[in-house]
């Protein structure tokens, strides 16, 4: 490194302290500075500072990749666990709490942000490469990033313990079933059946709670699509990772520019799918009005469509299905049950365990509706002592079954 970037060495006692300096002395060149310039610049004022004497040279390293992480990469102190591969979940709970979701498991970091300020450059750099706003007027940020990851901000002035972020990232290679067996997220047994169920055209729901591995079953269930098959997917912000369909469209939800305008829902986006000759319709996430046409789509001649929800137990996820259907539509209740029950065929449950690992709890089959309650056939479910077993009951409804040479 040129000598004449070598600053005037003063006391550098902090962090903060060393990264303004370093822009400070960024900001004077004119020409602009390389990443290992930068860095030759970092070790520099680590190195001569007086006060940096005492630390050892792993204190030494871990502070020069913070100050070049804070001065040349979007995240700042957050970078070094965003390129962590185990790590799946970065919470910050305003400038002191920072949580990382490590291999399923949340810890609190021993770090924490030396100002609001600082937190929320990080926002603003995130929200500007997505190309939004987080302000007064537009408090609350829900977007996909360039890489894949799904960040949600909530600013300081309605957070009270200061600006949120969550970074949630999505591994680089899929989760495949063999995955899922080694987890003991759910039996060779059942593994096998949900194949069947797919191929042969069973409309799926997947319910269960916030982080339960809903997503990631579906995404591993989308793989056993025969090939020759089009479909359509549609999500609110794109995770799924499908691979082996050729013929297939993904569209994604917008939100709404600052004017207001532009914005693009599930529900509109599942109209037009109707439009594109699809034989199977996945839809990411069902939460509101759209599940008055996704349940029309699956009545209409898509079968093998696939869907998530949040919900409690398989017969919570029907209620709330149709608590949406009614808020959507006035519709007699009896026939807004009769149409969830006839279009959805299998709902397969998972929820998270103490230990932190997720579990498929329950398959069961939707049989019908009939004299106010929906009728339940269940096909599998969890036992703490023997994992995920058969119960030993029969599919009822066969015929998609029997029309694909299919024994259930």
């Amino acid at each position: 490194m040129q000598t004449n970037l070598r600053p005037n060495y003063d006391t550098v006692s902090s962090l903060k302290e060393v990264t303004e300096g370093v822009r400070a002395i960024i900001n004077s060149r004119e020409e602009k500075l390389t990443d290992s310039e930068v860095l030759a610049l970092i070790e520099d004022f680590v190195l001569y500072d007086s006060r940096t004497e005492r630390y050892g040279y792993a204190k030494k390293q871990e502070m020069v990749q913070g100050v070049f992480n804070a001065t040349r990469k979007e995240l700042g102190l957050l970078q070094r666990f965003a390129d962590d591969q185990e790590v799946s979940e970065i919470m910050v709970n305003g400038p002191d709490a920072i949580f990382v979701e490590r291999c399923g498991r949340i810890q609190r970091l021993n770090q924490r942000f030396e100002t609001v300020e600082e937190l929320e450059d990080i926002i603003h750099r995130l929200a500007g490469k997505v190309h939004r706003e987080i302000n007064d007027l537009n408090p609350i940020l829900d977007a996909r990033m360039e890489d894949g990851s799904r960040i949600h901000v909530v600013s300081r002035n309605v957070a009270i313990n200061g600006p949120i972020l969550s970074i949630r990232r999505f591994p680089k290679q899929s989760i495949t079933m063999k995955n899922l067996l080694e987890w003991g997220t759910l039996s060779p047994e059942a593994a096998e059946y949900l194949e069947k169920l797919v191929v042969s055209g069973a409309n799926i729901f997947l319910s269960g709670g916030t982080s339960s591995g809903k997503t990631t079953l579906l995404n591993v269930l989308t793989g056993f699509i025969p090939p020759d098959e089009r479909v359509v997917v549609i999500e609110d912000s794109a995770e799924l990772q499908i691979q082996g369909v050729e013929n297939i469209v993904r569209m994604e939800c917008r939100n709404a520019n600052v004017q207001g305008k532009g914005e693009v829902t599930i529900r509109q986006l599942i109209r037009a799918s109707l439009r594109m000759r699809p034989d199977r319709i996945i839809v990411g996430e069902v939460r509101g009005a759209e599940v008055m046409d996704m349940l029309q789509a699956m009545n209409t001649g898509h079968d093998g469509s696939l869907c998530t929800g949040h919900g409690n137990s398989p017969l919570g996820m029907l209620s709330r299905l149709e608590a949406m259907y009614l808020t959507a539509a006035n519709f007699p209740a009896d026939a807004v049950r009769g149409q969830i029950a006839e279009a959805i065929d299998v709902i397969v449950h998972l929820g998270r365990m103490p230990d932190k690992s997720r579990k498929v709890l329950e398959i069961v089959e939707v049989v019908g509706f009939q004299q106010g309650r929906y009728i339940v056939n269940p096909l599998f479910r969890y036992h703490s002592d023997k994992g995920l077993i058969s119960t030993d009951n029969k599919m009822k409804n066969t015929a998609k079954a029997q029309l694909k040479g299919i024994s259930l």
